[in-house]
């Protein structure tokens, strides 16, 4: 029996990338969140948030073990599954892969330093300002890393002859023109993932054991962090849709299910296809897709069918591409919600049902970066760099491939088993409220106004 060794290859490389994003975004939107939180201890004189800094940068550097691994898988898998794309475009991509593992040194060594110089500075901001490095270097990884697959997408700074590249230009080819929306989008997205994973922990630990200062506190500085990001990710979304309808027409024709070229384009919500491509039971917005590809209600929007059959991409990133944009806008409008709640005094923003539903939000969040995910490489299909290689062209021949998905699987069921129980170990043993109890029997005792426990 043969090996379909190209299929095998896209799912090692999908099971890898879709166990990699959680880790990735967790390490890029996480420590903007420790900053924030330890910067608002200190501003407000208030141990609850400080604490909230200490336990989640434990539970980051978890996250990052985990990262480590997996981001190391990609960089093997990259030169194993995919020899001939290395083969093409390795002098190309180079760079930023370089650059991405710099940054990522660069931001371990800053988090050394911040978790074992808690309390050793007289002024507190100093030990805050270690933050900023690993914000910045968190932040850099993935923007060095989003601009290879921007390169994938929209390949540039080099000229091909003879099957090469040549004359290659590694700052234009990271540069490319996909690469600012990427970048927009994967870097609001992941600070707008972690507020949720934080503002659901919370959440569910009131739902579980009660309302508590730490918790409310918590859960009022992620939630306002959420509508922050929130917004900032519609406008992210705004900036990509404009860019595919320029550059990639046909990835955005086949996520709305767009098969005629026309102006004034509905935009397709829901539903879903025939045998004969009709489209059942959706719900179109007269003029919007126009609107939202060119700013223009009456503006042409290609077709699908403009493209060779053989070059269109499969039109499930439709269901794709509706559940991504789908949880964005539910962040937005539960975030917006809570603070309607918190602000109309007669409402109680603290409610059981709310706080269900901001639980909820964690996972929904998650689900919606991998959506995105899926959506940003399905939708490049069929193509590995557009317009020049097609995903078959670039996969491994070798029929150890099948081998390889199978230790992958092995090795991230491990890893994620472990992740969860040491994170269980370290959060559930030592609730919240325990360690802040610890914290203040260890203070010392102001003397008294007599002079003191001798006077």
């Amino acid at each position: 029996m043969e090996i379909d060794t190209v299929l095998w290859s896209r799912l090692v490389t999908g099971l890898t990338l879709g166990f990699h994003v959680i880790f990735a975004t967790l390490g890029v939107g996480i420590p903007l969140m420790i900053a924030i939180a330890e910067w608002m201890g200190i501003r407000k004189k208030d141990q609850h948030y400080i604490l909230m800094a200490k336990r989640w940068s434990r539970g980051f550097v978890i996250s990052v073990a985990v990262g480590v691994v997996t981001g190391t898988a990609i960089s093997l898998q990259l030169a194993l599954v995919w020899p001939n794309f290395m083969k093409l475009a390795g002098n190309v991509i180079a760079l930023p892969l370089f650059m991405e593992v710099f940054a990522f040194f660069f931001e371990a060594i800053f988090l050394g330093i911040y978790l074992y110089t808690w309390d050793r500075f007289k002024n507190p901001y100093i030990h805050w300002l270690l933050t900023i490095p690993i914000v910045a270097g968190a932040g850099m990884s993935a923007v060095f890393i989003t601009t290879v697959n921007g390169f994938m997408n929209a390949p540039g700074g080099f000229v091909m002859e003879a099957g090469q590249f040549i004359a290659v230009n590694p700052v234009q080819a990271m540069l490319n023109t996909a690469t600012f929306s990427k970048v927009f989008h994967v870097l609001s997205s992941a600070y707008l993932t972690g507020a949720a994973l934080l503002a659901g922990i919370a959440a569910f630990a009131m739902l579980r054991k009660g309302v508590s200062a730490y918790h409310k506190k918590g859960l009022n500085l992620m939630m306002a962090v959420v509508l922050l990001f929130s917004l900032l990710n519609t406008l992210a979304g705004d900036v990509s849709a404009k860019f595919l309808a320029e550059h990639q027409p046909e990835k955005l024709a086949a996520a709305e299910w767009h098969f005629e070229t026309e102006r004034g384009a509905d935009l397709v919500l829901l539903g879903w296809l025939n045998a004969e491509h009709e489209i059942i039971g959706a719900l179109h917005l007269p003029k919007i897709l126009s609107f939202l590809a060119f700013g223009d209600f009456n503006a042409e929007v290609t077709g699908l069918n403009e493209f060779p059959i053989d070059e269109r991409p499969p039109l499930l990133v439709h269901y794709l591409f509706d559940s991504m944009a789908g949880i964005g806008f539910t962040l937005l409008m539960i975030s917006s919600l809570y603070f309607v709640l918190l602000f109309w005094k007669k409402r109680n923003e603290l409610n059981k049902w709310m706080l269900r539903i901001i639980a909820l939000c964690a996972p929904l969040a998650f689900l919606a970066v991998e959506m995105g995910w899926f959506y940003a490489e399905l939708g490049r299909q069929p193509w590995i760099i557009r317009g020049y290689m097609r995903v078959e062209e670039a996969a491994t021949s070798s029929p150890s491939v099948r081998i390889l998905f199978f230790v992958f699987l092995l090795l991230y069921i491990v890893l994620g088993t472990i992740c969860v129980l040491v994170l269980r170990r370290l959060f559930n043993n030592n609730p919240a409220e325990l360690e802040m109890e610890k914290w203040l029997k260890e203070q010392p005792e102001p003397p008294s106004e007599k002079g003191g426990p001798l006077s």
